[in-house]
């Protein structure tokens, strides 16, 4: 069969393609190692992959093929970061500082900071702004390895600019190298001009804005921030309901601040994830476990908001919960696109093995992000989408934490990263 892609002498190509999706308890170590590995691609799918001597046996290279020496090092599939809100207009600098002088999370957003403040500052933006931001954003996730990233709305805040959030991360992954997933936020907080109806808001969104979204094709699921002081259980589940009527997947900001049954009702709602779930009780544990919704945990936000207690990420692995992480990336209370970041804090705060935290950034993260049947694992008729490292153990990835230990990024059979070469992308 013809090639127009093969990376070659991997010392160690982890595929991930060995075992149920998403990976549950012991499966998560499960890694699907091939020493001495190589990867086959034509027109951005793989074609071939497994040692070299039988890749390079079974494909034919085009004349013009582009030809990756591993050199001997970790390959693995590209990164995933299935929780993002990438799409923003302005950095919130001020209130981490406030937060290191001792101001809590709530505080600041009662003061009129917090999301809020994003909100105000997003609808003065135009699209070509946010469209810089996001290209910005995107481009620093894939230097570290991440080739899909999901990207929530919920700046907006009103249907017109919840649209332009959604216009603005759909043209995002029409023109980049990362792979865009799309999710609407429009109940992430009670807009100003809504804050003494909030019943008023939650039909706004249910009548208007989620029948917009949908008529224009603009989201794969609908996210809610479910939580004390922002949208009630019963509220989320009627925007839930009513989005998944309208075509969107459910998904869940949950019990990130306080036990407040959001995962219980991610378990009802059989929700594609459930999120941060840092005071998850052991009945949302187990509501998750029994619907097989996947826990996406997001350690740089406990760390960004100084806060001590992380997500139980043990028990729910224990318990049969699919794991994911991601960034969280966002202005106020995660500022980072690394996902070597977080696989660090998966491991050192929530003592996920580095196994784990790989299965987690991969495999796990695609099934949140409803990509499975495209990234996620190194296998015949998926993107050929993957990371070249520095190191040649993955356990090395957390373990060397703050730096980038990305040598070469590979979407669809491209390589659009390189060390020792400008970004491509």
């Amino acid at each position: 069969m013809r090639a127009d892609f093969l990376l070659r002498n991997a010392g160690e190509l982890l595929t991930l393609a060995c075992g149920p999706v998403p990976r549950t308890g012991a499966a998560m170590r499960d890694l699907g190692s091939v020493p001495g590995g190589a990867v086959a691609a034509h027109h951005g799918s793989i074609v071939a992959v497994g040692r070299e001597r039988d890749v390079v046996a079974t494909v034919e290279l085009d004349d013009d093929a582009t030809v990756v020496d591993a050199k001997g090092v970790l390959v693995t599939p590209g990164l995933i970061d299935s929780h993002t809100h990438a799409v923003f207009a302005r950095t919130r600098e001020r209130e981490f500082a406030m937060r290191v002088e001792g101001r809590s999370y709530e505080e600041i957003a009662e003061s009129g900071g917090g999301i809020r403040s994003s909100v105000r500052a997003f609808r003065e933006a135009s699209e070509d702004e946010l469209l810089e931001v996001g290209r910005s954003t995107l481009t620093r996730m894939l230097s570290y390895g991440t080739t899909t990233a999901e990207i929530k709305s919920g700046y907006g805040l009103s249907t017109e600019s919840e649209l332009k959030a959604l216009r603005v991360i759909g043209k995002l992954g029409e023109e980049h190298a990362v792979r865009v997933v799309p999710t609407f936020l429009g109940a992430h907080e009670f807009p100003d001009e809504w804050r003494d109806n909030r019943d008023g808001y939650v039909d706004h969104i249910i009548e208007e804005m989620i029948p917009a979204v949908s008529a224009a094709g603009l989201a794969r699921f609908c996210d809610v921030f479910c939580e004390k002081g922002v949208f009630s259980v019963e509220q989320s589940r009627r925007v839930l309901e009513a989005a998944r009527a309208a075509g969107m997947e459910p998904k869940l900001h949950a019990d990130e601040l306080h036990p407040f049954g959001a995962a219980e009702l991610a378990g009802e709602l059989r929700a594609r994830s459930a999120d941060h779930l840092v005071c998850v009780s052991d009945d949302g544990v187990r509501a998750l476990a029994a619907a097989g919704v996947t826990a996406v945990l997001l350690p740089g936000t406990t760390l960004s908001l100084g806060k001590s207690a992380y997500a139980p990420a043990r028990k729910l692995i224990e318990e049969g919960v699919p794991v994911a992480l991601a960034t969280d990336c966002n202005p106020g209370s995660s500022m980072t696109e690394s996902m070597q970041i977080i696989m660090s804090l998966a491991s050192m705060a929530l003592r996920m093995t580095p196994a784990e935290a790989l299965a987690a950034a991969t495999v796990n993260a695609a099934w949140a992000c409803g990509t499975e049947d495209v990234v996620g694992m190194l296998e015949v008729g998926k993107a050929a989408d993957l990371v070249v490292w520095e190191v040649d153990d993955h356990r090395a990835i957390p373990y060397h934490y703050g730096v980038n230990l990305v040598r070469k990024v590979v979407a669809g059979g491209v390589v659009v990263r390189d060390r020792d070469e400008t970004l491509v992308v």
